[in-house]
Order: structure tokens, then C-alpha cells, then sequence
């Protein structure tokens, strides 16, 4: 279907779809605000396009490991059943080639969004923002461009007359580190066209993506359904004393053998999503509030800087 990506926006998650498209061959231009915003992007796309190549080394050592078909890296290696150690050292020839020449970095979004296949907004949880963003952008798309939004949490029925394009706009969230975590929810709203929803289905299957087709809207889709209530009861256990995140995180870890407790997932995701979600709750302006509470909190570690692996340090310390 597609040829020529955008993506709108360069936080973790963003930078990681775009590293995906353009190594599964896909011609990907980030959009972003300001030369500010570029500097910012930059270092996280030196550092999620050396983790795929790191993890397309190791995968190396698992062939031929019956352990390998669990732990390979599955955005990656399409076909890991006739995988050799060369044919990935030809993947990750192939993958360096791609993030050299079809990688963009543009400022100017009448430039960027030119001739685009399919747009996908990956800005932060906020609607006035995406608002913005959608209606600067809903006159300089081409006739034929898919918008679809990562969103989270939002429903892209609060968004669908903001695009201009209401029938050819529908929701695409993926989970963090993509290239192994290789899902991809595809949620329409009611006026999504239906070929417009399969053609985001298929795209998601091009891009090394398992399509998860959800059947009607729902806030956080399926995965953050049950995630957002996890982190948002680990937070609470912080933010009333309870016990500290390192703490939580053990207890989870050990009585689950999960390889991660809450915080530090929270750290993956970005303390600064954390927060705009927890502020979207109506409790969260409540003063006294456990929601409250925690939002001043995540606040605070936002305002020195504390924001997550991005900064090298959230509630953990990565530098």
C-alpha cells in the first residue's frame, strides 16, 4: 500500500515506528516542531536503531537454540525458521543501509507531508495539542494520505472532524520496543472506511507487525486496558507511602518472574505520559487525592529533568 511515511513527532515511541517503517523499506520523514525539537530526536534515533542492531547480533547466537523461537527479536526477523547467522548479518547490512538513506528529519510540515502514503501522529497525551496539530495539517495532505493517530489512551472518534479526513483516519498504537514487542492495534471510529481499516491492517503486517483488530472503540485499547490500571495501582502504593518504587518493583518482579515492575516500565514509557495521562483523570484536581498526589509527584521528577531512559534517569538511574 504504502510507500512514503510521516511521522508526526519524535518521543520514544514515535522515533521507534519510524525506525521500523524505514527498516522494513519504507521512504519515513519525521515531522517536528522546531530545530529544538531535531536535537531532541536525533540521539534517540542513534540510540533505538543501535538497540535493533544490537538485538539482530544476539539473535545470531539463538539460532539453532530451541529457546531462539522466544526470544528473537520478531519486528526484525520475518522468517525466523529459515534464519542463518548470514542471512542476519544481510538483514543488518540491509538495516543500516535503510537507516542511512530513508530516514528524514523536517521542520517544515507542508514539506513533510508531500506525496505521503500514510501519517502517523505519535504526539504526547494531550488533545489540545493533537487538536493542533491536526488542524494545521488536514489542508497540506494529499487526497489519498491514511492519518492515524498512536494515541494511548484517546479515542480517535474525539479527533475524527479535526483531521478533515474523518473516513480516512482511525487509531494505530504499538508497544514499546517495537522491533520485539511486535504488536499493532488497529482501532477504527465509526466513520472509519472500512477499506481504509484493512489497508492500516495490512500495512502493520508489512512493517514486521502482529495486526490486533479491535471491533469497536475502546480508551487505552486492549493492551493499555490492562496496563494503565497496573501502573496506576503501583503509583498509588507510591504516592501514599505504601512503599518506595524500587520496592514495588521486586515484589512485582519476583512474585511474577515478570524481567520488570511497574517503574521501571514507567520509565520506558516516559514520565512525562505517565503524567498526562494521570492528569486526564477528573480526580487529578482534586487537592488531597491519590490522583492528585501523584500527579504532583511524576511533576517533580518531570521538573529536574527526571523523565525516564530517554534522560538517563527516571526513578532509575541509567547514565
Amino acid at each position: 500500500m504504502a510507500k512514503k511515511i510521516v511521522i508526526a513527532g519524535g518521543g520514544v515511541l514515535g522515533t521507534q515506528i519510524g525506525l521500523i517503517c524505514a527498516y522494513h523499506g519504507f521512504d519515513t520523514t519525521f515531522w517536528l516542531r522546531s530545530e529544538a525539537s531535531i536535537g531532541r530526536t536525533q540521539p534517540k534515533i542513534e540510540r533505538y536503531s543501535n538497540l535493533m542492531l544490537e538485538d539482530l547480533a544476539k539473535a545470531k547466537s539463538l539460532v539453532g537454540n530451541p529457546m531462539g523461537a522466544f526470544l528473537y527479536p520478531r519486528g526484525l526477523v520475518t522468517d525466523w525458521q529459515s534464519a542463518s547467522p548470514e542471512s542476519i548479518d544481510a538483514l543488518i547490512a540491509q538495516a543500516k543501509d535503510r537507516f542511512a538513506n530513508l530516514i528524514h528529519l523536517e521542520t517544515d510540515m507542508a514539506k513533510a507531508v508531500k506525496d505521503a502514503d500514510l501519517v502517523i501522529e505519535s504526539m504526547s497525551e494531550d488533545p489540545e495539542a493533537k487538536i493542533g496539530v491536526y488542524e494545521a495539517m488536514k489542508d497540506l495532505l494529499d487526497e489519498k494520505t491514511i492519518l492515524c493517530t498512536n494515541s494511548s489512551t484517546l479515542l480517535p472518534s474525539t479527533f475524527a472532524e479535526h483531521t478533515g479526513r474523518p473516513g480516512k483516519y482511525c487509531a494505530l498504537h504499538f508497544a514499546n520496543t517495537i522491533w520485539k514487542n511486535n504488536t499493532a492495534e488497529v482501532m477504527g471510529h465509526p466513520g472509519t472506511d472500512p477499506e481504509v481499516y484493512q489497508a492500516v491492517v495490512t500495512f502493520a503486517g508489512e512493517i514486521g507487525m502482529v495486526p490486533l483488530q479491535l471491533h469497536k472503540e475502546q480508551p487505552g485499547y486492549i493492551l493499555n486496558s490492562m496496563l494503565v490500571p497496573f501502573l496506576s495501582a503501583a503509583q498509588a502504593l507510591w504516592a501514599t507511602g505504601v512503599a518506595d518504587p524500587k520496592t514495588i518493583d521486586l515484589t512485582w518482579e519476583l512474585a511474577t518472574s515478570a524481567p520488570a515492575g511497574p517503574f521501571k516500565i514507567l520509565d520506558i514509557v516516559g514520565l512525562e505520559t505517565a503524567y498526562n495521562i494521570n492528569q486526564m483523570k477528573p480526580q487529578a484536581q482534586v487537592e488531597g487525592s491519590i490522583e492528585n498526589q501523584i500527579g504532583k509527584l511524576l511533576k517533580e521528577k518531570i521538573e529536574k529533568g527526571e523523565t525516564g531512559v530517554n534522560a538517563g534517569k527516571g526513578f532509575y538511574d541509567y547514565n
